[in-house]
Formats: C-alpha cells, structure tokens, sequence
C-alpha cells in the first residue's frame, strides 16, 4: 500500500515511517522541516528511514494547497497518517494564530485532498491535551471534550471535529488517535525526558514547575507505533482511540528515574505551576485494546534506558559527522 505520512521525519513519524518499510509498504514523506527545533535532527532521522529502504521525502509546508495537491495527485496514496502539525501547549500561549493555521488549516488540506482524490483512509494524530481540566481519570474517549486549557488542545478537538464531518459527508475512513506524552530514542530536544536528561548530564540546572506530583502517562514510541499500523486497518467510517500506557509517572519520578540511569544528582530549579499544563494524564485503553489489539509492552524505566543509549550514540555520531 502507498501511504503518505505527514511529519514523517519528525519524531513519531520517523519510526512509523521505517515500520511502514519494514512491513513492505511504499511510503511518502510530506515534512516543512521548519524551525521549531534545528531541521539537522529530522535529516539524521531521514537518514535512518532510508537505510530501511527507498522512500519519497517532500518538503513542503500542508498549509500550501497547490504543492500538497500537486504532490497527491501525481500518485494518489491508499492512506494518510496526518502527524504533523504544531506541537507543545507552552508554545501554543505565544503563537496560536500560528498553532490555528497549520493545526485545523493543514488538516482541512489534507482531508480536501482526500475528497478530491478518493483517498479512502486517513488517521489523524490527536492528543491527550484534549481531555483538559477533567476531574475524571483515567481519561475515556467518552468524555466530553469541552475544557480545552490551551489554544494547542483547541486546535486538536477541532481536528477531531473536521474529521467527523469529512468523514460522514465524503465517507473517508477516519481514525482519530489520542497521544498521551510519547517518549523513546530521536525524542525532540524541548520534551521533558530528553530535556531534562542533557540538563542533569550537563549539571544543568532543570526547572520543576509545581510540586512535582503532577504525572503523565508516559508511552513507549513503539508502543505508540503499534497503535498506529493496528488503526491503519480498522475497518470504520469514523472513530477515536487513546493510545497511552495507562500507568501516570510523577514528574518527581521521572526525574529520579533519569538521575539513577545517569548516576547523577539533578539540579532542581523550583517554579511556579504553568498555564495551559493540566494536573494529569491518564488513559483508558481498554477500547484500544478491544478493538486494535492494542498493547503497549514497555515498563518507563526500560524506555528510559532505551532513549538514554540511542542519545549517547547520537552525540557521538554527531561529533563525527
């Protein structure tokens, strides 16, 4: 199958993308490569895709109709996995004109191409912000998603809602996942374990904001993977799943988790509680499980130590490049 995977040198997408390859797929690449955080990272990721095979790598903006379309319709893919977008709630406080434009403008692009080509699937990279000030956890896709607490959340219950209605009008087979805090190796350098790990490494000092109880539900990007290829064939006209690992680690933990990998001391700033941030994540995944055979395998410490050895073989890939 040919499929089209925006963000696909980021992150996330960089690891599905060399699943997608491994599994035998032909797989497009539509990345802006902005300035979010240094574009060199998403090309040593590029790098690693194409050592698991041949891959079509475009460098475009989604917002950019003309371009997208004109990508799409020279060989119209049988998917789209639609991960990129605008990412962190913090940043979204400072430039959500900008969060608005490329989260629910960009997705209308991709979803038009959709109609226009008769592309009959497409999964769309939620999130766990979402759920916002709930006072109920874990967090079940039943709940009601009317408390977003930063313009970044916003912009991802209206990608839910543009999915839907593209979904029933022009029946694309849509699946909506929510992330909860992914983490693993080419983790990007402003997420807290990968920040927090070259601060303590560093002896930096790491700000704390709040009392450190506040947790996240921490999960493995090849968990999050797995998710992903299991939403790629479910057969739907729409739905939503919560891909997390339904175990919240403390902020206080992750830190000391970090701290005894590295056998060293943090050096902890303390700072106030920040807008936009939410208490808690926690996911309910028992639909995900029911329904994608969804599994996630990797116990925190365990995805740490993962992270922490692909880091040190970056840095000194990195000094020899």
């Amino acid at each position: 199958m040919r499929i089209l995977v925006t963000g696909g040198a980021g992150f996330i997408g960089s690891h599905l993308s060399e699943a997608l390859l491994q599994l035998g797929h032909e797989v497009v690449i539509i990345d802006d490569f902005n300035d979010y955080y240094d574009p060199a990272l998403k090309l040593m990721n590029l790098e690693q895709i194409r050592q698991r095979g041949p891959v079509e790598c475009h460098r475009i903006d989604i917002c950019e109709e003309p371009q997208v379309m004109r990508v799409l319709a020279s060989n119209p893919p049988q998917a789209i996995v639609h991960l990129a977008a605008r990412a962190g709630v913090r940043p979204s406080l400072d430039k959500p004109l900008l969060y608005e434009r490329v989260n629910v403008g960009g997705t209308m692009v991709l979803l038009e191409a959709c109609r226009r080509l008769s592309i009959p699937r497409f999964v769309f990279a939620s999130s766990s912000s979402i759920y916002g000030t709930t006072n109920r956890v874990p967090f079940s896709e039943q709940d009601h998603l009317n408390l977003p607490v930063s313009p970044y959340a916003a912009t991802k219950i209206a990608g839910e809602k543009i999915c839907h209605a593209y979904a029933h009008l022009f029946g694309i087979k849509t699946v909506c996942l929510r992330f909860f805090t992914v983490y693993g190796p080419r983790q990007r350098p402003d997420l807290a374990i990968r920040k927090f790990a070259e601060a303590i490494d560093a002896g930096n000092p790491i700000p704390v904001f709040g009392d450190g109880s506040s947790g996240r539900d921490y999960t493995y990007v090849a968990d999050t993977v797995q998710g992903i290829l299991a939403a790629l064939n479910y057969d739907c006209m729409w739905d939503v799943f919560n891909l997390g690992n339904s175990h919240p680690i403390s902020l206080r933990t992750m830190i000391e988790t970090i701290e005894v990998l590295l056998g060293r001391k943090a050096v902890i700033q303390p700072l106030p509680d920040q807008p936009g941030d939410v208490p808690i994540t926690f996911a309910d995944i028992s639909k995900a499980r029911r329904e994608l055979g969804y599994d996630p395998k990797t116990p925190f410490r365990d995805g740490v130590e993962r992270f922490l050895h692909w880091h040190s073989s970056a840095l000194s890939y990195a000094g020899q490049a």
